[in-house]
């Protein structure tokens, strides 16, 4: 593995083939600890707030409910009329 420098900001540059190998992207979060004397960097993707709802366990647990629907042919439509998919959806 190959040794990187700390900077005079104590900022470090991440090795290419450690950052292809994680999907990295400039401007990603790092979650960072310590364990066992050994710095831990963790990849973090942040939501904003306004979008918190739909990572909760509730909606997570609808979402998945509605993709086994799908995988299972369990859908209605495609409809050709905006009043034909009101009308499924009245039913």
């Amino acid at each position: 593995m190959p040794a990187v420098k700390i900077g005079p900001k104590h900022q470090i540059t991440i090795p290419k083939e450690v950052f292809d190998s994680l999907n990295l992207e400039a401007g990603d979060f790092l979650d960072t600890h310590v364990k066992d004397n050994v710095i831990v960097l963790i990849p973090k993707k942040l939501v904003p707030k306004n979008q918190e709802w739909f990572w909760t366990k509730e909606w997570q647990e609808m979402e998945k409910e509605a993709d086994d629907a799908i995988a299972k042919g369990q859908t209605i439509g495609p409809f050709s009329k905006a009043s034909d998919a009101i009308k499924a959806l009245k039913k």
